[in-house]
């Protein structure tokens, strides 16, 4: 059973740009599934329309079994949405702001209150329910929003960057609600994240996208196995020659890609033992002085610089979108 199901999905804008290039996966009920990409390459676009707030050019896109084009209303009652912003209100209490994501969402009267007893429990509020949201802590805000995301018990939750800002115990924090969440309502979460260590914990599969296609979807084990035995950095002194050392490496039998950025070369190998002494001769014939080199087990870093040629990049500053204006839509949308 598929929760998400996209078929040749397009996003045109009135600009002419491509967003979403005919792109098709789909996404197992009850997995976490990653969506990752950098600036601009479709991700944000991609996630607004399966949350219905964006149409598509063409092609089409399933959540929860409903068509995101002819069936919105079906598809918002189906999916929660926790968006990167904080959008609870401060000056309400934890208890009121979930109160009034209830009220939003038409949850039945009777069933309110132990709705709201048992989110703020889960996210272990319930020692800070009526304490105005203003003395929260970020960490404690994001875990308020994703309680609001679930009160309506959502067959799919969507978080956009949930951990965007926060600091690293905090981000940790935030973790192990995420697993805690999906284990206790077995529901599919659909997350979009720049932290990569984040996609490695959380993710059962990722996708990447990069210029509106999707580059490769797997299970982060197999997409860092995949790689290879060894990542090869190596550190150069400036030099002209660079670009004819890495064409040459290339060509050495157990390379599979390298790479440059600035004055570094990553080396994707099979066997990186064996090639590092190719690359000393290599670099000794060009006259190519190498600062430092390292070897190390592939990250899911390295997989995204292997599939799209940089390092991905945080979007928080890039907004093609207001989320604020997006988030409301969609709140008057359920009202």
């Amino acid at each position: 059973m598929h929760s998400i199901q996209t078929k040749d999905l397009r996003k045109i804008y009135n600009s002419g740009t491509i967003a979403v290039d005919g792109i098709s996966f789909d996404v197992n009920e009850g997995e976490i599934f990653g969506f990752l990409g950098p600036n601009g390459a479709g991700k944000s676009t991609t996630m607004m329309i399966l949350t219905t707030l964006l149409k598509p050019s063409g092609g089409q896109a399933f959540v929860a079994g409903f068509d995101v084009s002819s069936q919105q209303k079906k598809v918002r009652e189906s999916i929660g949405y926790v968006q990167q912003d904080i959008t609870i209100d401060e000056y309400l209490t934890g208890r009121e702001n979930l109160l009034l994501q209830a009220r939003l969402n038409h949850i039945p009267k009777d069933k309110i209150n132990s709705r709201i007893d048992d989110l703020l429990n889960l996210v272990e509020l319930d020692d800070k329910s009526n304490d105005a949201a203003i003395t929260y802590s970020g960490g404690m805000r994001k875990r308020l929003e994703i309680a609001g995301g679930l009160l309506h018990r959502p067959k799919v939750l969507f978080l956009d960057e949930p951990t965007v800002g926060l600091d690293i115990q905090t981000r940790q924090k935030i973790w192990e609600y995420i697993k805690k969440i999906h284990n206790e309502y077995h529901m599919t979460i659909f997350l979009t994240t720049h932290y990569m260590e984040e996609a490695d914990k959380l993710c059962d599969r990722i996708g990447i996208i990069d210029h509106g296609k999707i580059q490769t979807i797997d299970a982060p084990s197999s997409l860092k196995n995949a790689l290879g035995g060894g990542i090869i950095s190596i550190t150069l002194d400036e030099s002209l020659a660079k670009s004819e050392l890495v064409s040459k490496i290339k060509q050495i039998e157990f390379v599979k890609d390298a790479t440059t950025s600035n004055d570094t070369i990553t080396v994707f190998s099979s066997k990186g033992t064996e090639v590092a002494p190719m690359i000393f001769s290599l670099s000794a014939s060009l006259g190519v002085v190498i600062k430092s080199v390292s070897i190390t087990p592939p990250t899911l870093d390295d997989v995204f610089l292997s599939y799209t040629g940089h390092d991905l990049r945080d979007d928080s500053t890039q907004k093609s979108y207001d989320r604020r204006k997006e988030y409301r839509k969609m709140q008057r949308m359920k009202a």
